[in-house]
C-alpha cells in the first residue's frame, strides 16, 4: 500500500527575467515500510522535491497524499497538524536551536501537536537509549559534537512516532566514521518505529542500502535501481521506461 503518492509536481522559480523549473512533472509511489534513496547532482532538484513531499513547500501544481491526504489542498494549520502527527523531517545542518537543550529540542515537536493516545516518557527512553544521548540531554547544542547534534535531530524528528521520514543529506557533513553510525540508528529506528524512509543523499554507499534509488536529473526523476536489485545502465537512455 502505498503511503505517499506523488503525481506530476512541478516547482517553479522565477530568477530575474528567467524561469527555473526545479522539479519538472515529477510522480512517485512510496510504499508503507519502504527505504527509498534519491540522488542526483547538486541543483538537480532532490532537496525541493524532498520538501514537497514532506509539506514544507507547496508546488505550482500537481498533487501530494500521505496516507490518502491531500497536502497541498490543507490550509497552514491544517498543514501542521498533520505534519506534526504524520512526517517527521531530519535537516542537513541540524537546525537545532542555540538557546534549548537537546532535551529541549527533541521535545517541540510534542508542543506543537500532542498525541495523547502514547507514552511520550517511554518512547523518549527507548529513543534516547538507542541513539545514545541520554548523557547529553542537558546540554546546548555547542557543547555536543557534530555527530551528538544530527542524534539530537534525528531523536527530534522521530519523537512524535512520524509514519514517514524524510531525511535531506543527514550524513552530509560528518566524516565516513558518524556517518556510518547516523545510518545504522536510522535504520535501527525505522524497525522500532515501523516508518518509512525517504532520504536524499550524494552518498552511492548509503544509497545502497535502499529498498529502491531514484535519481535526479534536470528536474526530473527516474528509476536508477529497483526493489529487486535491477540497475539502469544509464538513467537517460532509460528515461521513457524508467520514468513515473
Amino acid at each position: 500500500m502505498a503511503i505517499l503518492e506523488v503525481s506530476n509536481i512541478i516547482k517553479q522559480y522565477k530568477q530575474y527575467d528567467e524561469i527555473i523549473t526545479a522539479v519538472n512533472r515529477v510522480s512517485l509511489k512510496v510504499e508503507d515500510g519502504e527505504f527509498v534513496a534519491i540522488i542526483g547532482p547538486s541543483g538537480s532538484g532532490k532537496s525541493t522535491l524532498l520538501h514537497i513531499c514532506a509539506g514544507l513547500d507547496k508546488p505550482n501544481s500537481g498533487s501530494v497524499r500521505i496516507r490518502g491526504n491531500e497536502i497541498t489542498a490543507m490550509n497552514p494549520d491544517e498543514l501542521a497538524r498533520f505534519r506534526g502527527i504524520y512526517v517527521g523531517f531530519i535537516f542537513q545542518k541540524h537546525n537545532l536551536i542555540p538557546q534549548f537543550t537537546a532535551l529541549e529540542n527533541i521535545l517541540i515537536p510534542t508542543l506543537m501537536c500532542n498525541k495523547p493516545d502514547f507514552s511520550y516518557e517511554e518512547h523518549l527512553r527507548k529513543l534516547v537509549e538507542a541513539l545514545d544521548i541520554g548523557d547529553r540531554l542537558h546540554h546546548l547544542p555547542s557543547e555536543l559534537s557534530g555527530g551528538q547534534q544530527q542524534r539530537v535531530a534525528i531523536a527530534r524528528a522521530l519523537i512524535n512516532r512520524p509514519q514517514v521520514l524524510f531525511a535531506d543529506e543527514p550524513t552530509g557533513n560528518l566524516d565516513r566514521e558518524n556517518a556510518e553510525e547516523v545510518l545504522r540508528l536510522l535504520l535501527h529506528t525505522k524497525e522500532l518505529i515501523g516508518q518509512t524512509l525517504i532520504m536524499v543523499t550524494h552518498d552511492m554507499s548509503i544509497a545502497e542500502r535502499a529498498d529502491k534509488i531514484y535519481k535526479m536529473h534536470n528536474g526530473e526523476l527516474f528509476l536508477f535501481r529497483d526493489e529487486h536489485g535491477y540497475r539502469l545502465n544509464s538513467y537517460e537512455d532509460e528515461a521513457k521506461k524508467s520514468k513515473l
